[in-house]
């Protein structure tokens, strides 16, 4: 658990790239100040050279050493439990025959009684793998098929991520410094993803990483004589196509001849995980993978979404390459060959509503279709969900603006097209004045981009925007920040207004029990709500299902439980105050907002949604909420200040 603790505080601090206490990163990882210290001592060891935390008055932030030192196991962490473990489960699947239990604990240094209670750990560790552990005298062997081998290799290479994106020495440590072609594969993957291209797919860069560690396990295990029984069904055209690359590619690069059933299961995973039909690609491997009971389930659940949260994504482009997704994620699901995304947690940290909209589709194609439920999927489903809206909202976000450039020959018409090329995905010009003497109080645009002296009088309004009468990368970016200015102060005026509103003063909580589970404290706010009239037991138990789904700790400080339906009487929020901070899914909060939604509120959705989450996504802001919210008054007088900046 301390290394785990200690992966997680470097995660945090290299995330962020900004300076942050012992206090906060205390709180954010369920320890104390003192433990911070001592992680960081031990995280600068891990480079003796180097730094890995730099130190300061602010308190710590990531060193120009971080990187390294999150993908070394480093010397003093070396024979852990969890080493141990890895070193162990490597040696039984190395060994058809088993493992002579005393000889292991002699190599371990380790006394037979520990390596016993190790095997209790392996044994753990096969759940739902299909494969067993036997003991017989002080031998000890697993037994299982090969895939099911592989699936076991393939979690613990992720398990040596701990912290991050996989990368190739976790896949060292995983197969042992006599893997296949260990220096390979970057070659290996280069090679794969222009092949694919010139096939007219789309590659998926976040998954292609996951698949080329299937591949290297496939090399490592055929070299071993452990390759895959040859498939007796016939191969469809996508999946020969791609098998023949994979087969060429890795007797070039690794050195290994590929059977057939290694080469169809890799190139299934290839088609299944990581490329989608591009518009050069043939249309008979689209049509021939799309199944249309998937299709339907998409365009219902799709229909639906739209419904419920008001969003624009009923778009045919967009359900066919949902439908495509799903489809690969059907064929993922009956193999239990899960796909990692290392922008899962970004994900839905700065996209809530977008991750909830995901959510409310992959819970309608598990009860469709019976896909499983898991967070990395669910964001794979958000970046298609966000990828429609981001086309459909382009237009909606643009800011209007009037160009203030007194006429001499053509200079006013140069400056708007210079205007339009450089920042049209920003703003829209609507007006071009080319008087000298304007009158600016007439001019109601949301930005105003002079290349005149506006007078101090209107100098420091942040509408107004000086700029030169050839436009230079400076003005862009003045301009540029102005703009984002605007959008910013919109959205928390906007906050402002639907957290006054939405808020029950009645319905505060401070010192939520750090024990009670994530269930227990769901339960005791909702309680404050049924007692107000405005949601039901039932919200409060389809509030409970919708948190098991995926966590609704959307930052490092705060979850928002809530129900799918928008059933209550009225959209209120019920605040729980955690301090110190309490264990939320995976991640600790210290602010538990419930929130009940109507009907008839629909449109709040999004702007209570994702604005709240983004106040919360501060850690001097929560520190000082959380701090200083002794009850509700305090609490909303704090975060109004913190809005208001």
């Amino acid at each position: 658990m301390t290394r785990a603790r200690q992966d997680r505080l470097l995660a945090l601090l290299v995330r962020d790239g900004e300076w942050a206490t012992a206090a906060t990163l205390a709180d954010a990882l369920g320890v104390t100040p003192r433990s911070i210290r001592s992680y960081v001592t031990t995280l600068n060891a891990r480079v003796p050279e180097g730094t890995v935390i730099e130190s300061g008055p602010l308190g710590y932030r990531a060193g120009p050493d971080a990187a390294p030192a999150l993908r070394t196991n480093g010397t003093t962490d070396a024979g852990t439990p969890r080493d141990r473990l890895h070193t162990l489960v490597r040696a039984l699947l190395d060994s058809p025959d088993g493992i002579d239990v005393f000889e292991t604990a002699e190599r371990l240094h380790v006394s037979s009684a520990t390596l016993d209670a190790d095997l209790a750990r392996v044994r753990g560790l096969l759940g739902g793998t299909e494969l067993t552990l036997e003991r017989s005298a002080s031998r000890a062997r697993l037994r299982g098929t090969e895939m099911a081998q592989r699936r076991l290799l393939s979690r613990l290479a992720h398990d040596e991520m701990d912290a991050g994106s996989f990368d190739l020495e976790a896949l060292r440590r995983t197969l042992g410094d006599a893997s296949v072609g260990a220096r390979a594969f970057g070659p290996f993957k280069t090679d794969l993803v222009a092949e694919l291209g010139s096939l007219g797919y789309f590659v998926n860069e976040y998954g292609i990483a996951d698949v080329v560690m299937h591949i290297a396990i496939a090399a490592d295990r055929v070299a071993q004589d452990r390759g895959l029984d040859g498939q007796a069904a016939a191969a469809s055209p996508a999946n020969a196509e791609v098998a023949a690359i994979l087969a060429r590619l890795s007797a070039e690069h690794l050195g290994v001849e590929l059977g057939t059933g290694d080469l169809q299961h890799l190139a299934s995973l290839v088609l299944t995980r990581v490329v989608a039909p591009g518009a050069t690609a043939p249309k008979m491997h689209v049509r021939e993978r799309l199944d249309p009971e998937v299709e339907q389930a998409v365009r219902e659940v799709v229909g639906a979404a739209a419904s419920e949260f008001l969003v624009d994504i009923v778009h045919e482009d967009f359900i066919l390459r949902l439908a495509l997704h799903v489809q690969n994620l059907r064929l993922r699901a009956q193999e239990q060959a899960w796909s990692r995304n290392p922008l899962t947690r970004s994900l839905k940290a700065s996209y809530p509503m977008i991750f909830e909209v995901a959510v409310y589709i992959a819970n309608g194609l598990h009860e469709s279709l019976g896909i499983p439920l898991l967070d990395d999927e669910i964001a794979y489903i958000a970046m298609h969900v966000g990828g429609r809206l981001e086309r459909s909202r382009q237009a909606d976000q643009l800011l209007t603006a009037t160009i203030v450039c007194p006429g001499y020959y053509e200079l006013h018409e140069l400056l708007r097209s210079s205007v339009d090329r450089s920042l049209g995905q920003a703003i829209e010009v609507v007006g071009v004045e080319t008087r000298v003497d304007p009158d600016w109080s007439s001019i109601d645009t949301d930005l105003v981009l002079t290349t005149i002296d506006p007078g101090p009088e209107r100098a420091a309004s942040d509408r107004i925007v000086r700029i030169q009468p050839f436009l230079t990368d400076a003005d862009v970016e003045r301009v540029q920040a102005a703009a984002g200015r605007i959008r910013r102060a919109r959205r928390l005026a906007r906050l402002r207004t639907e957290l006054e509103r939405y808020f029950e003063p009645t319905a505060f909580v401070r010192g939520l029990d750090a024990e009670a589970g994530e269930d227990a404290v769901i339960r005791r706010l909702g309680a404050l709500l049924v007692a107000r009239g405005v949601i039901d037991d039932d919200y409060v138990e389809r509030a409970i299902q919708r948190e098991h789904l995926s966590s609704t700790a959307f930052t490092d400080a705060l979850a928002v439980p809530h129900a799918l339906g928008m059933t209550a009487t009225r959209t209120a929020i019920a605040v729980g105050i955690a301090d110190p901070s309490i264990l939320w899914g995976e991640s600790r909060v210290q602010v538990v907002a419930l929130v009940a939604f109507s009907e008839t509120d629909r449109e709040a959705f999004q702007t209570v949604f994702e604005q709240l989450v983004e106040v919360f996504s501060e850690r001097e802001s929560v520190q000082r909420i959380v701090r200083r919210a002794t009850d509700f008054a305090a609490f909303l007088d704090e975060l109004v200040a913190v809005v208001d900046g």
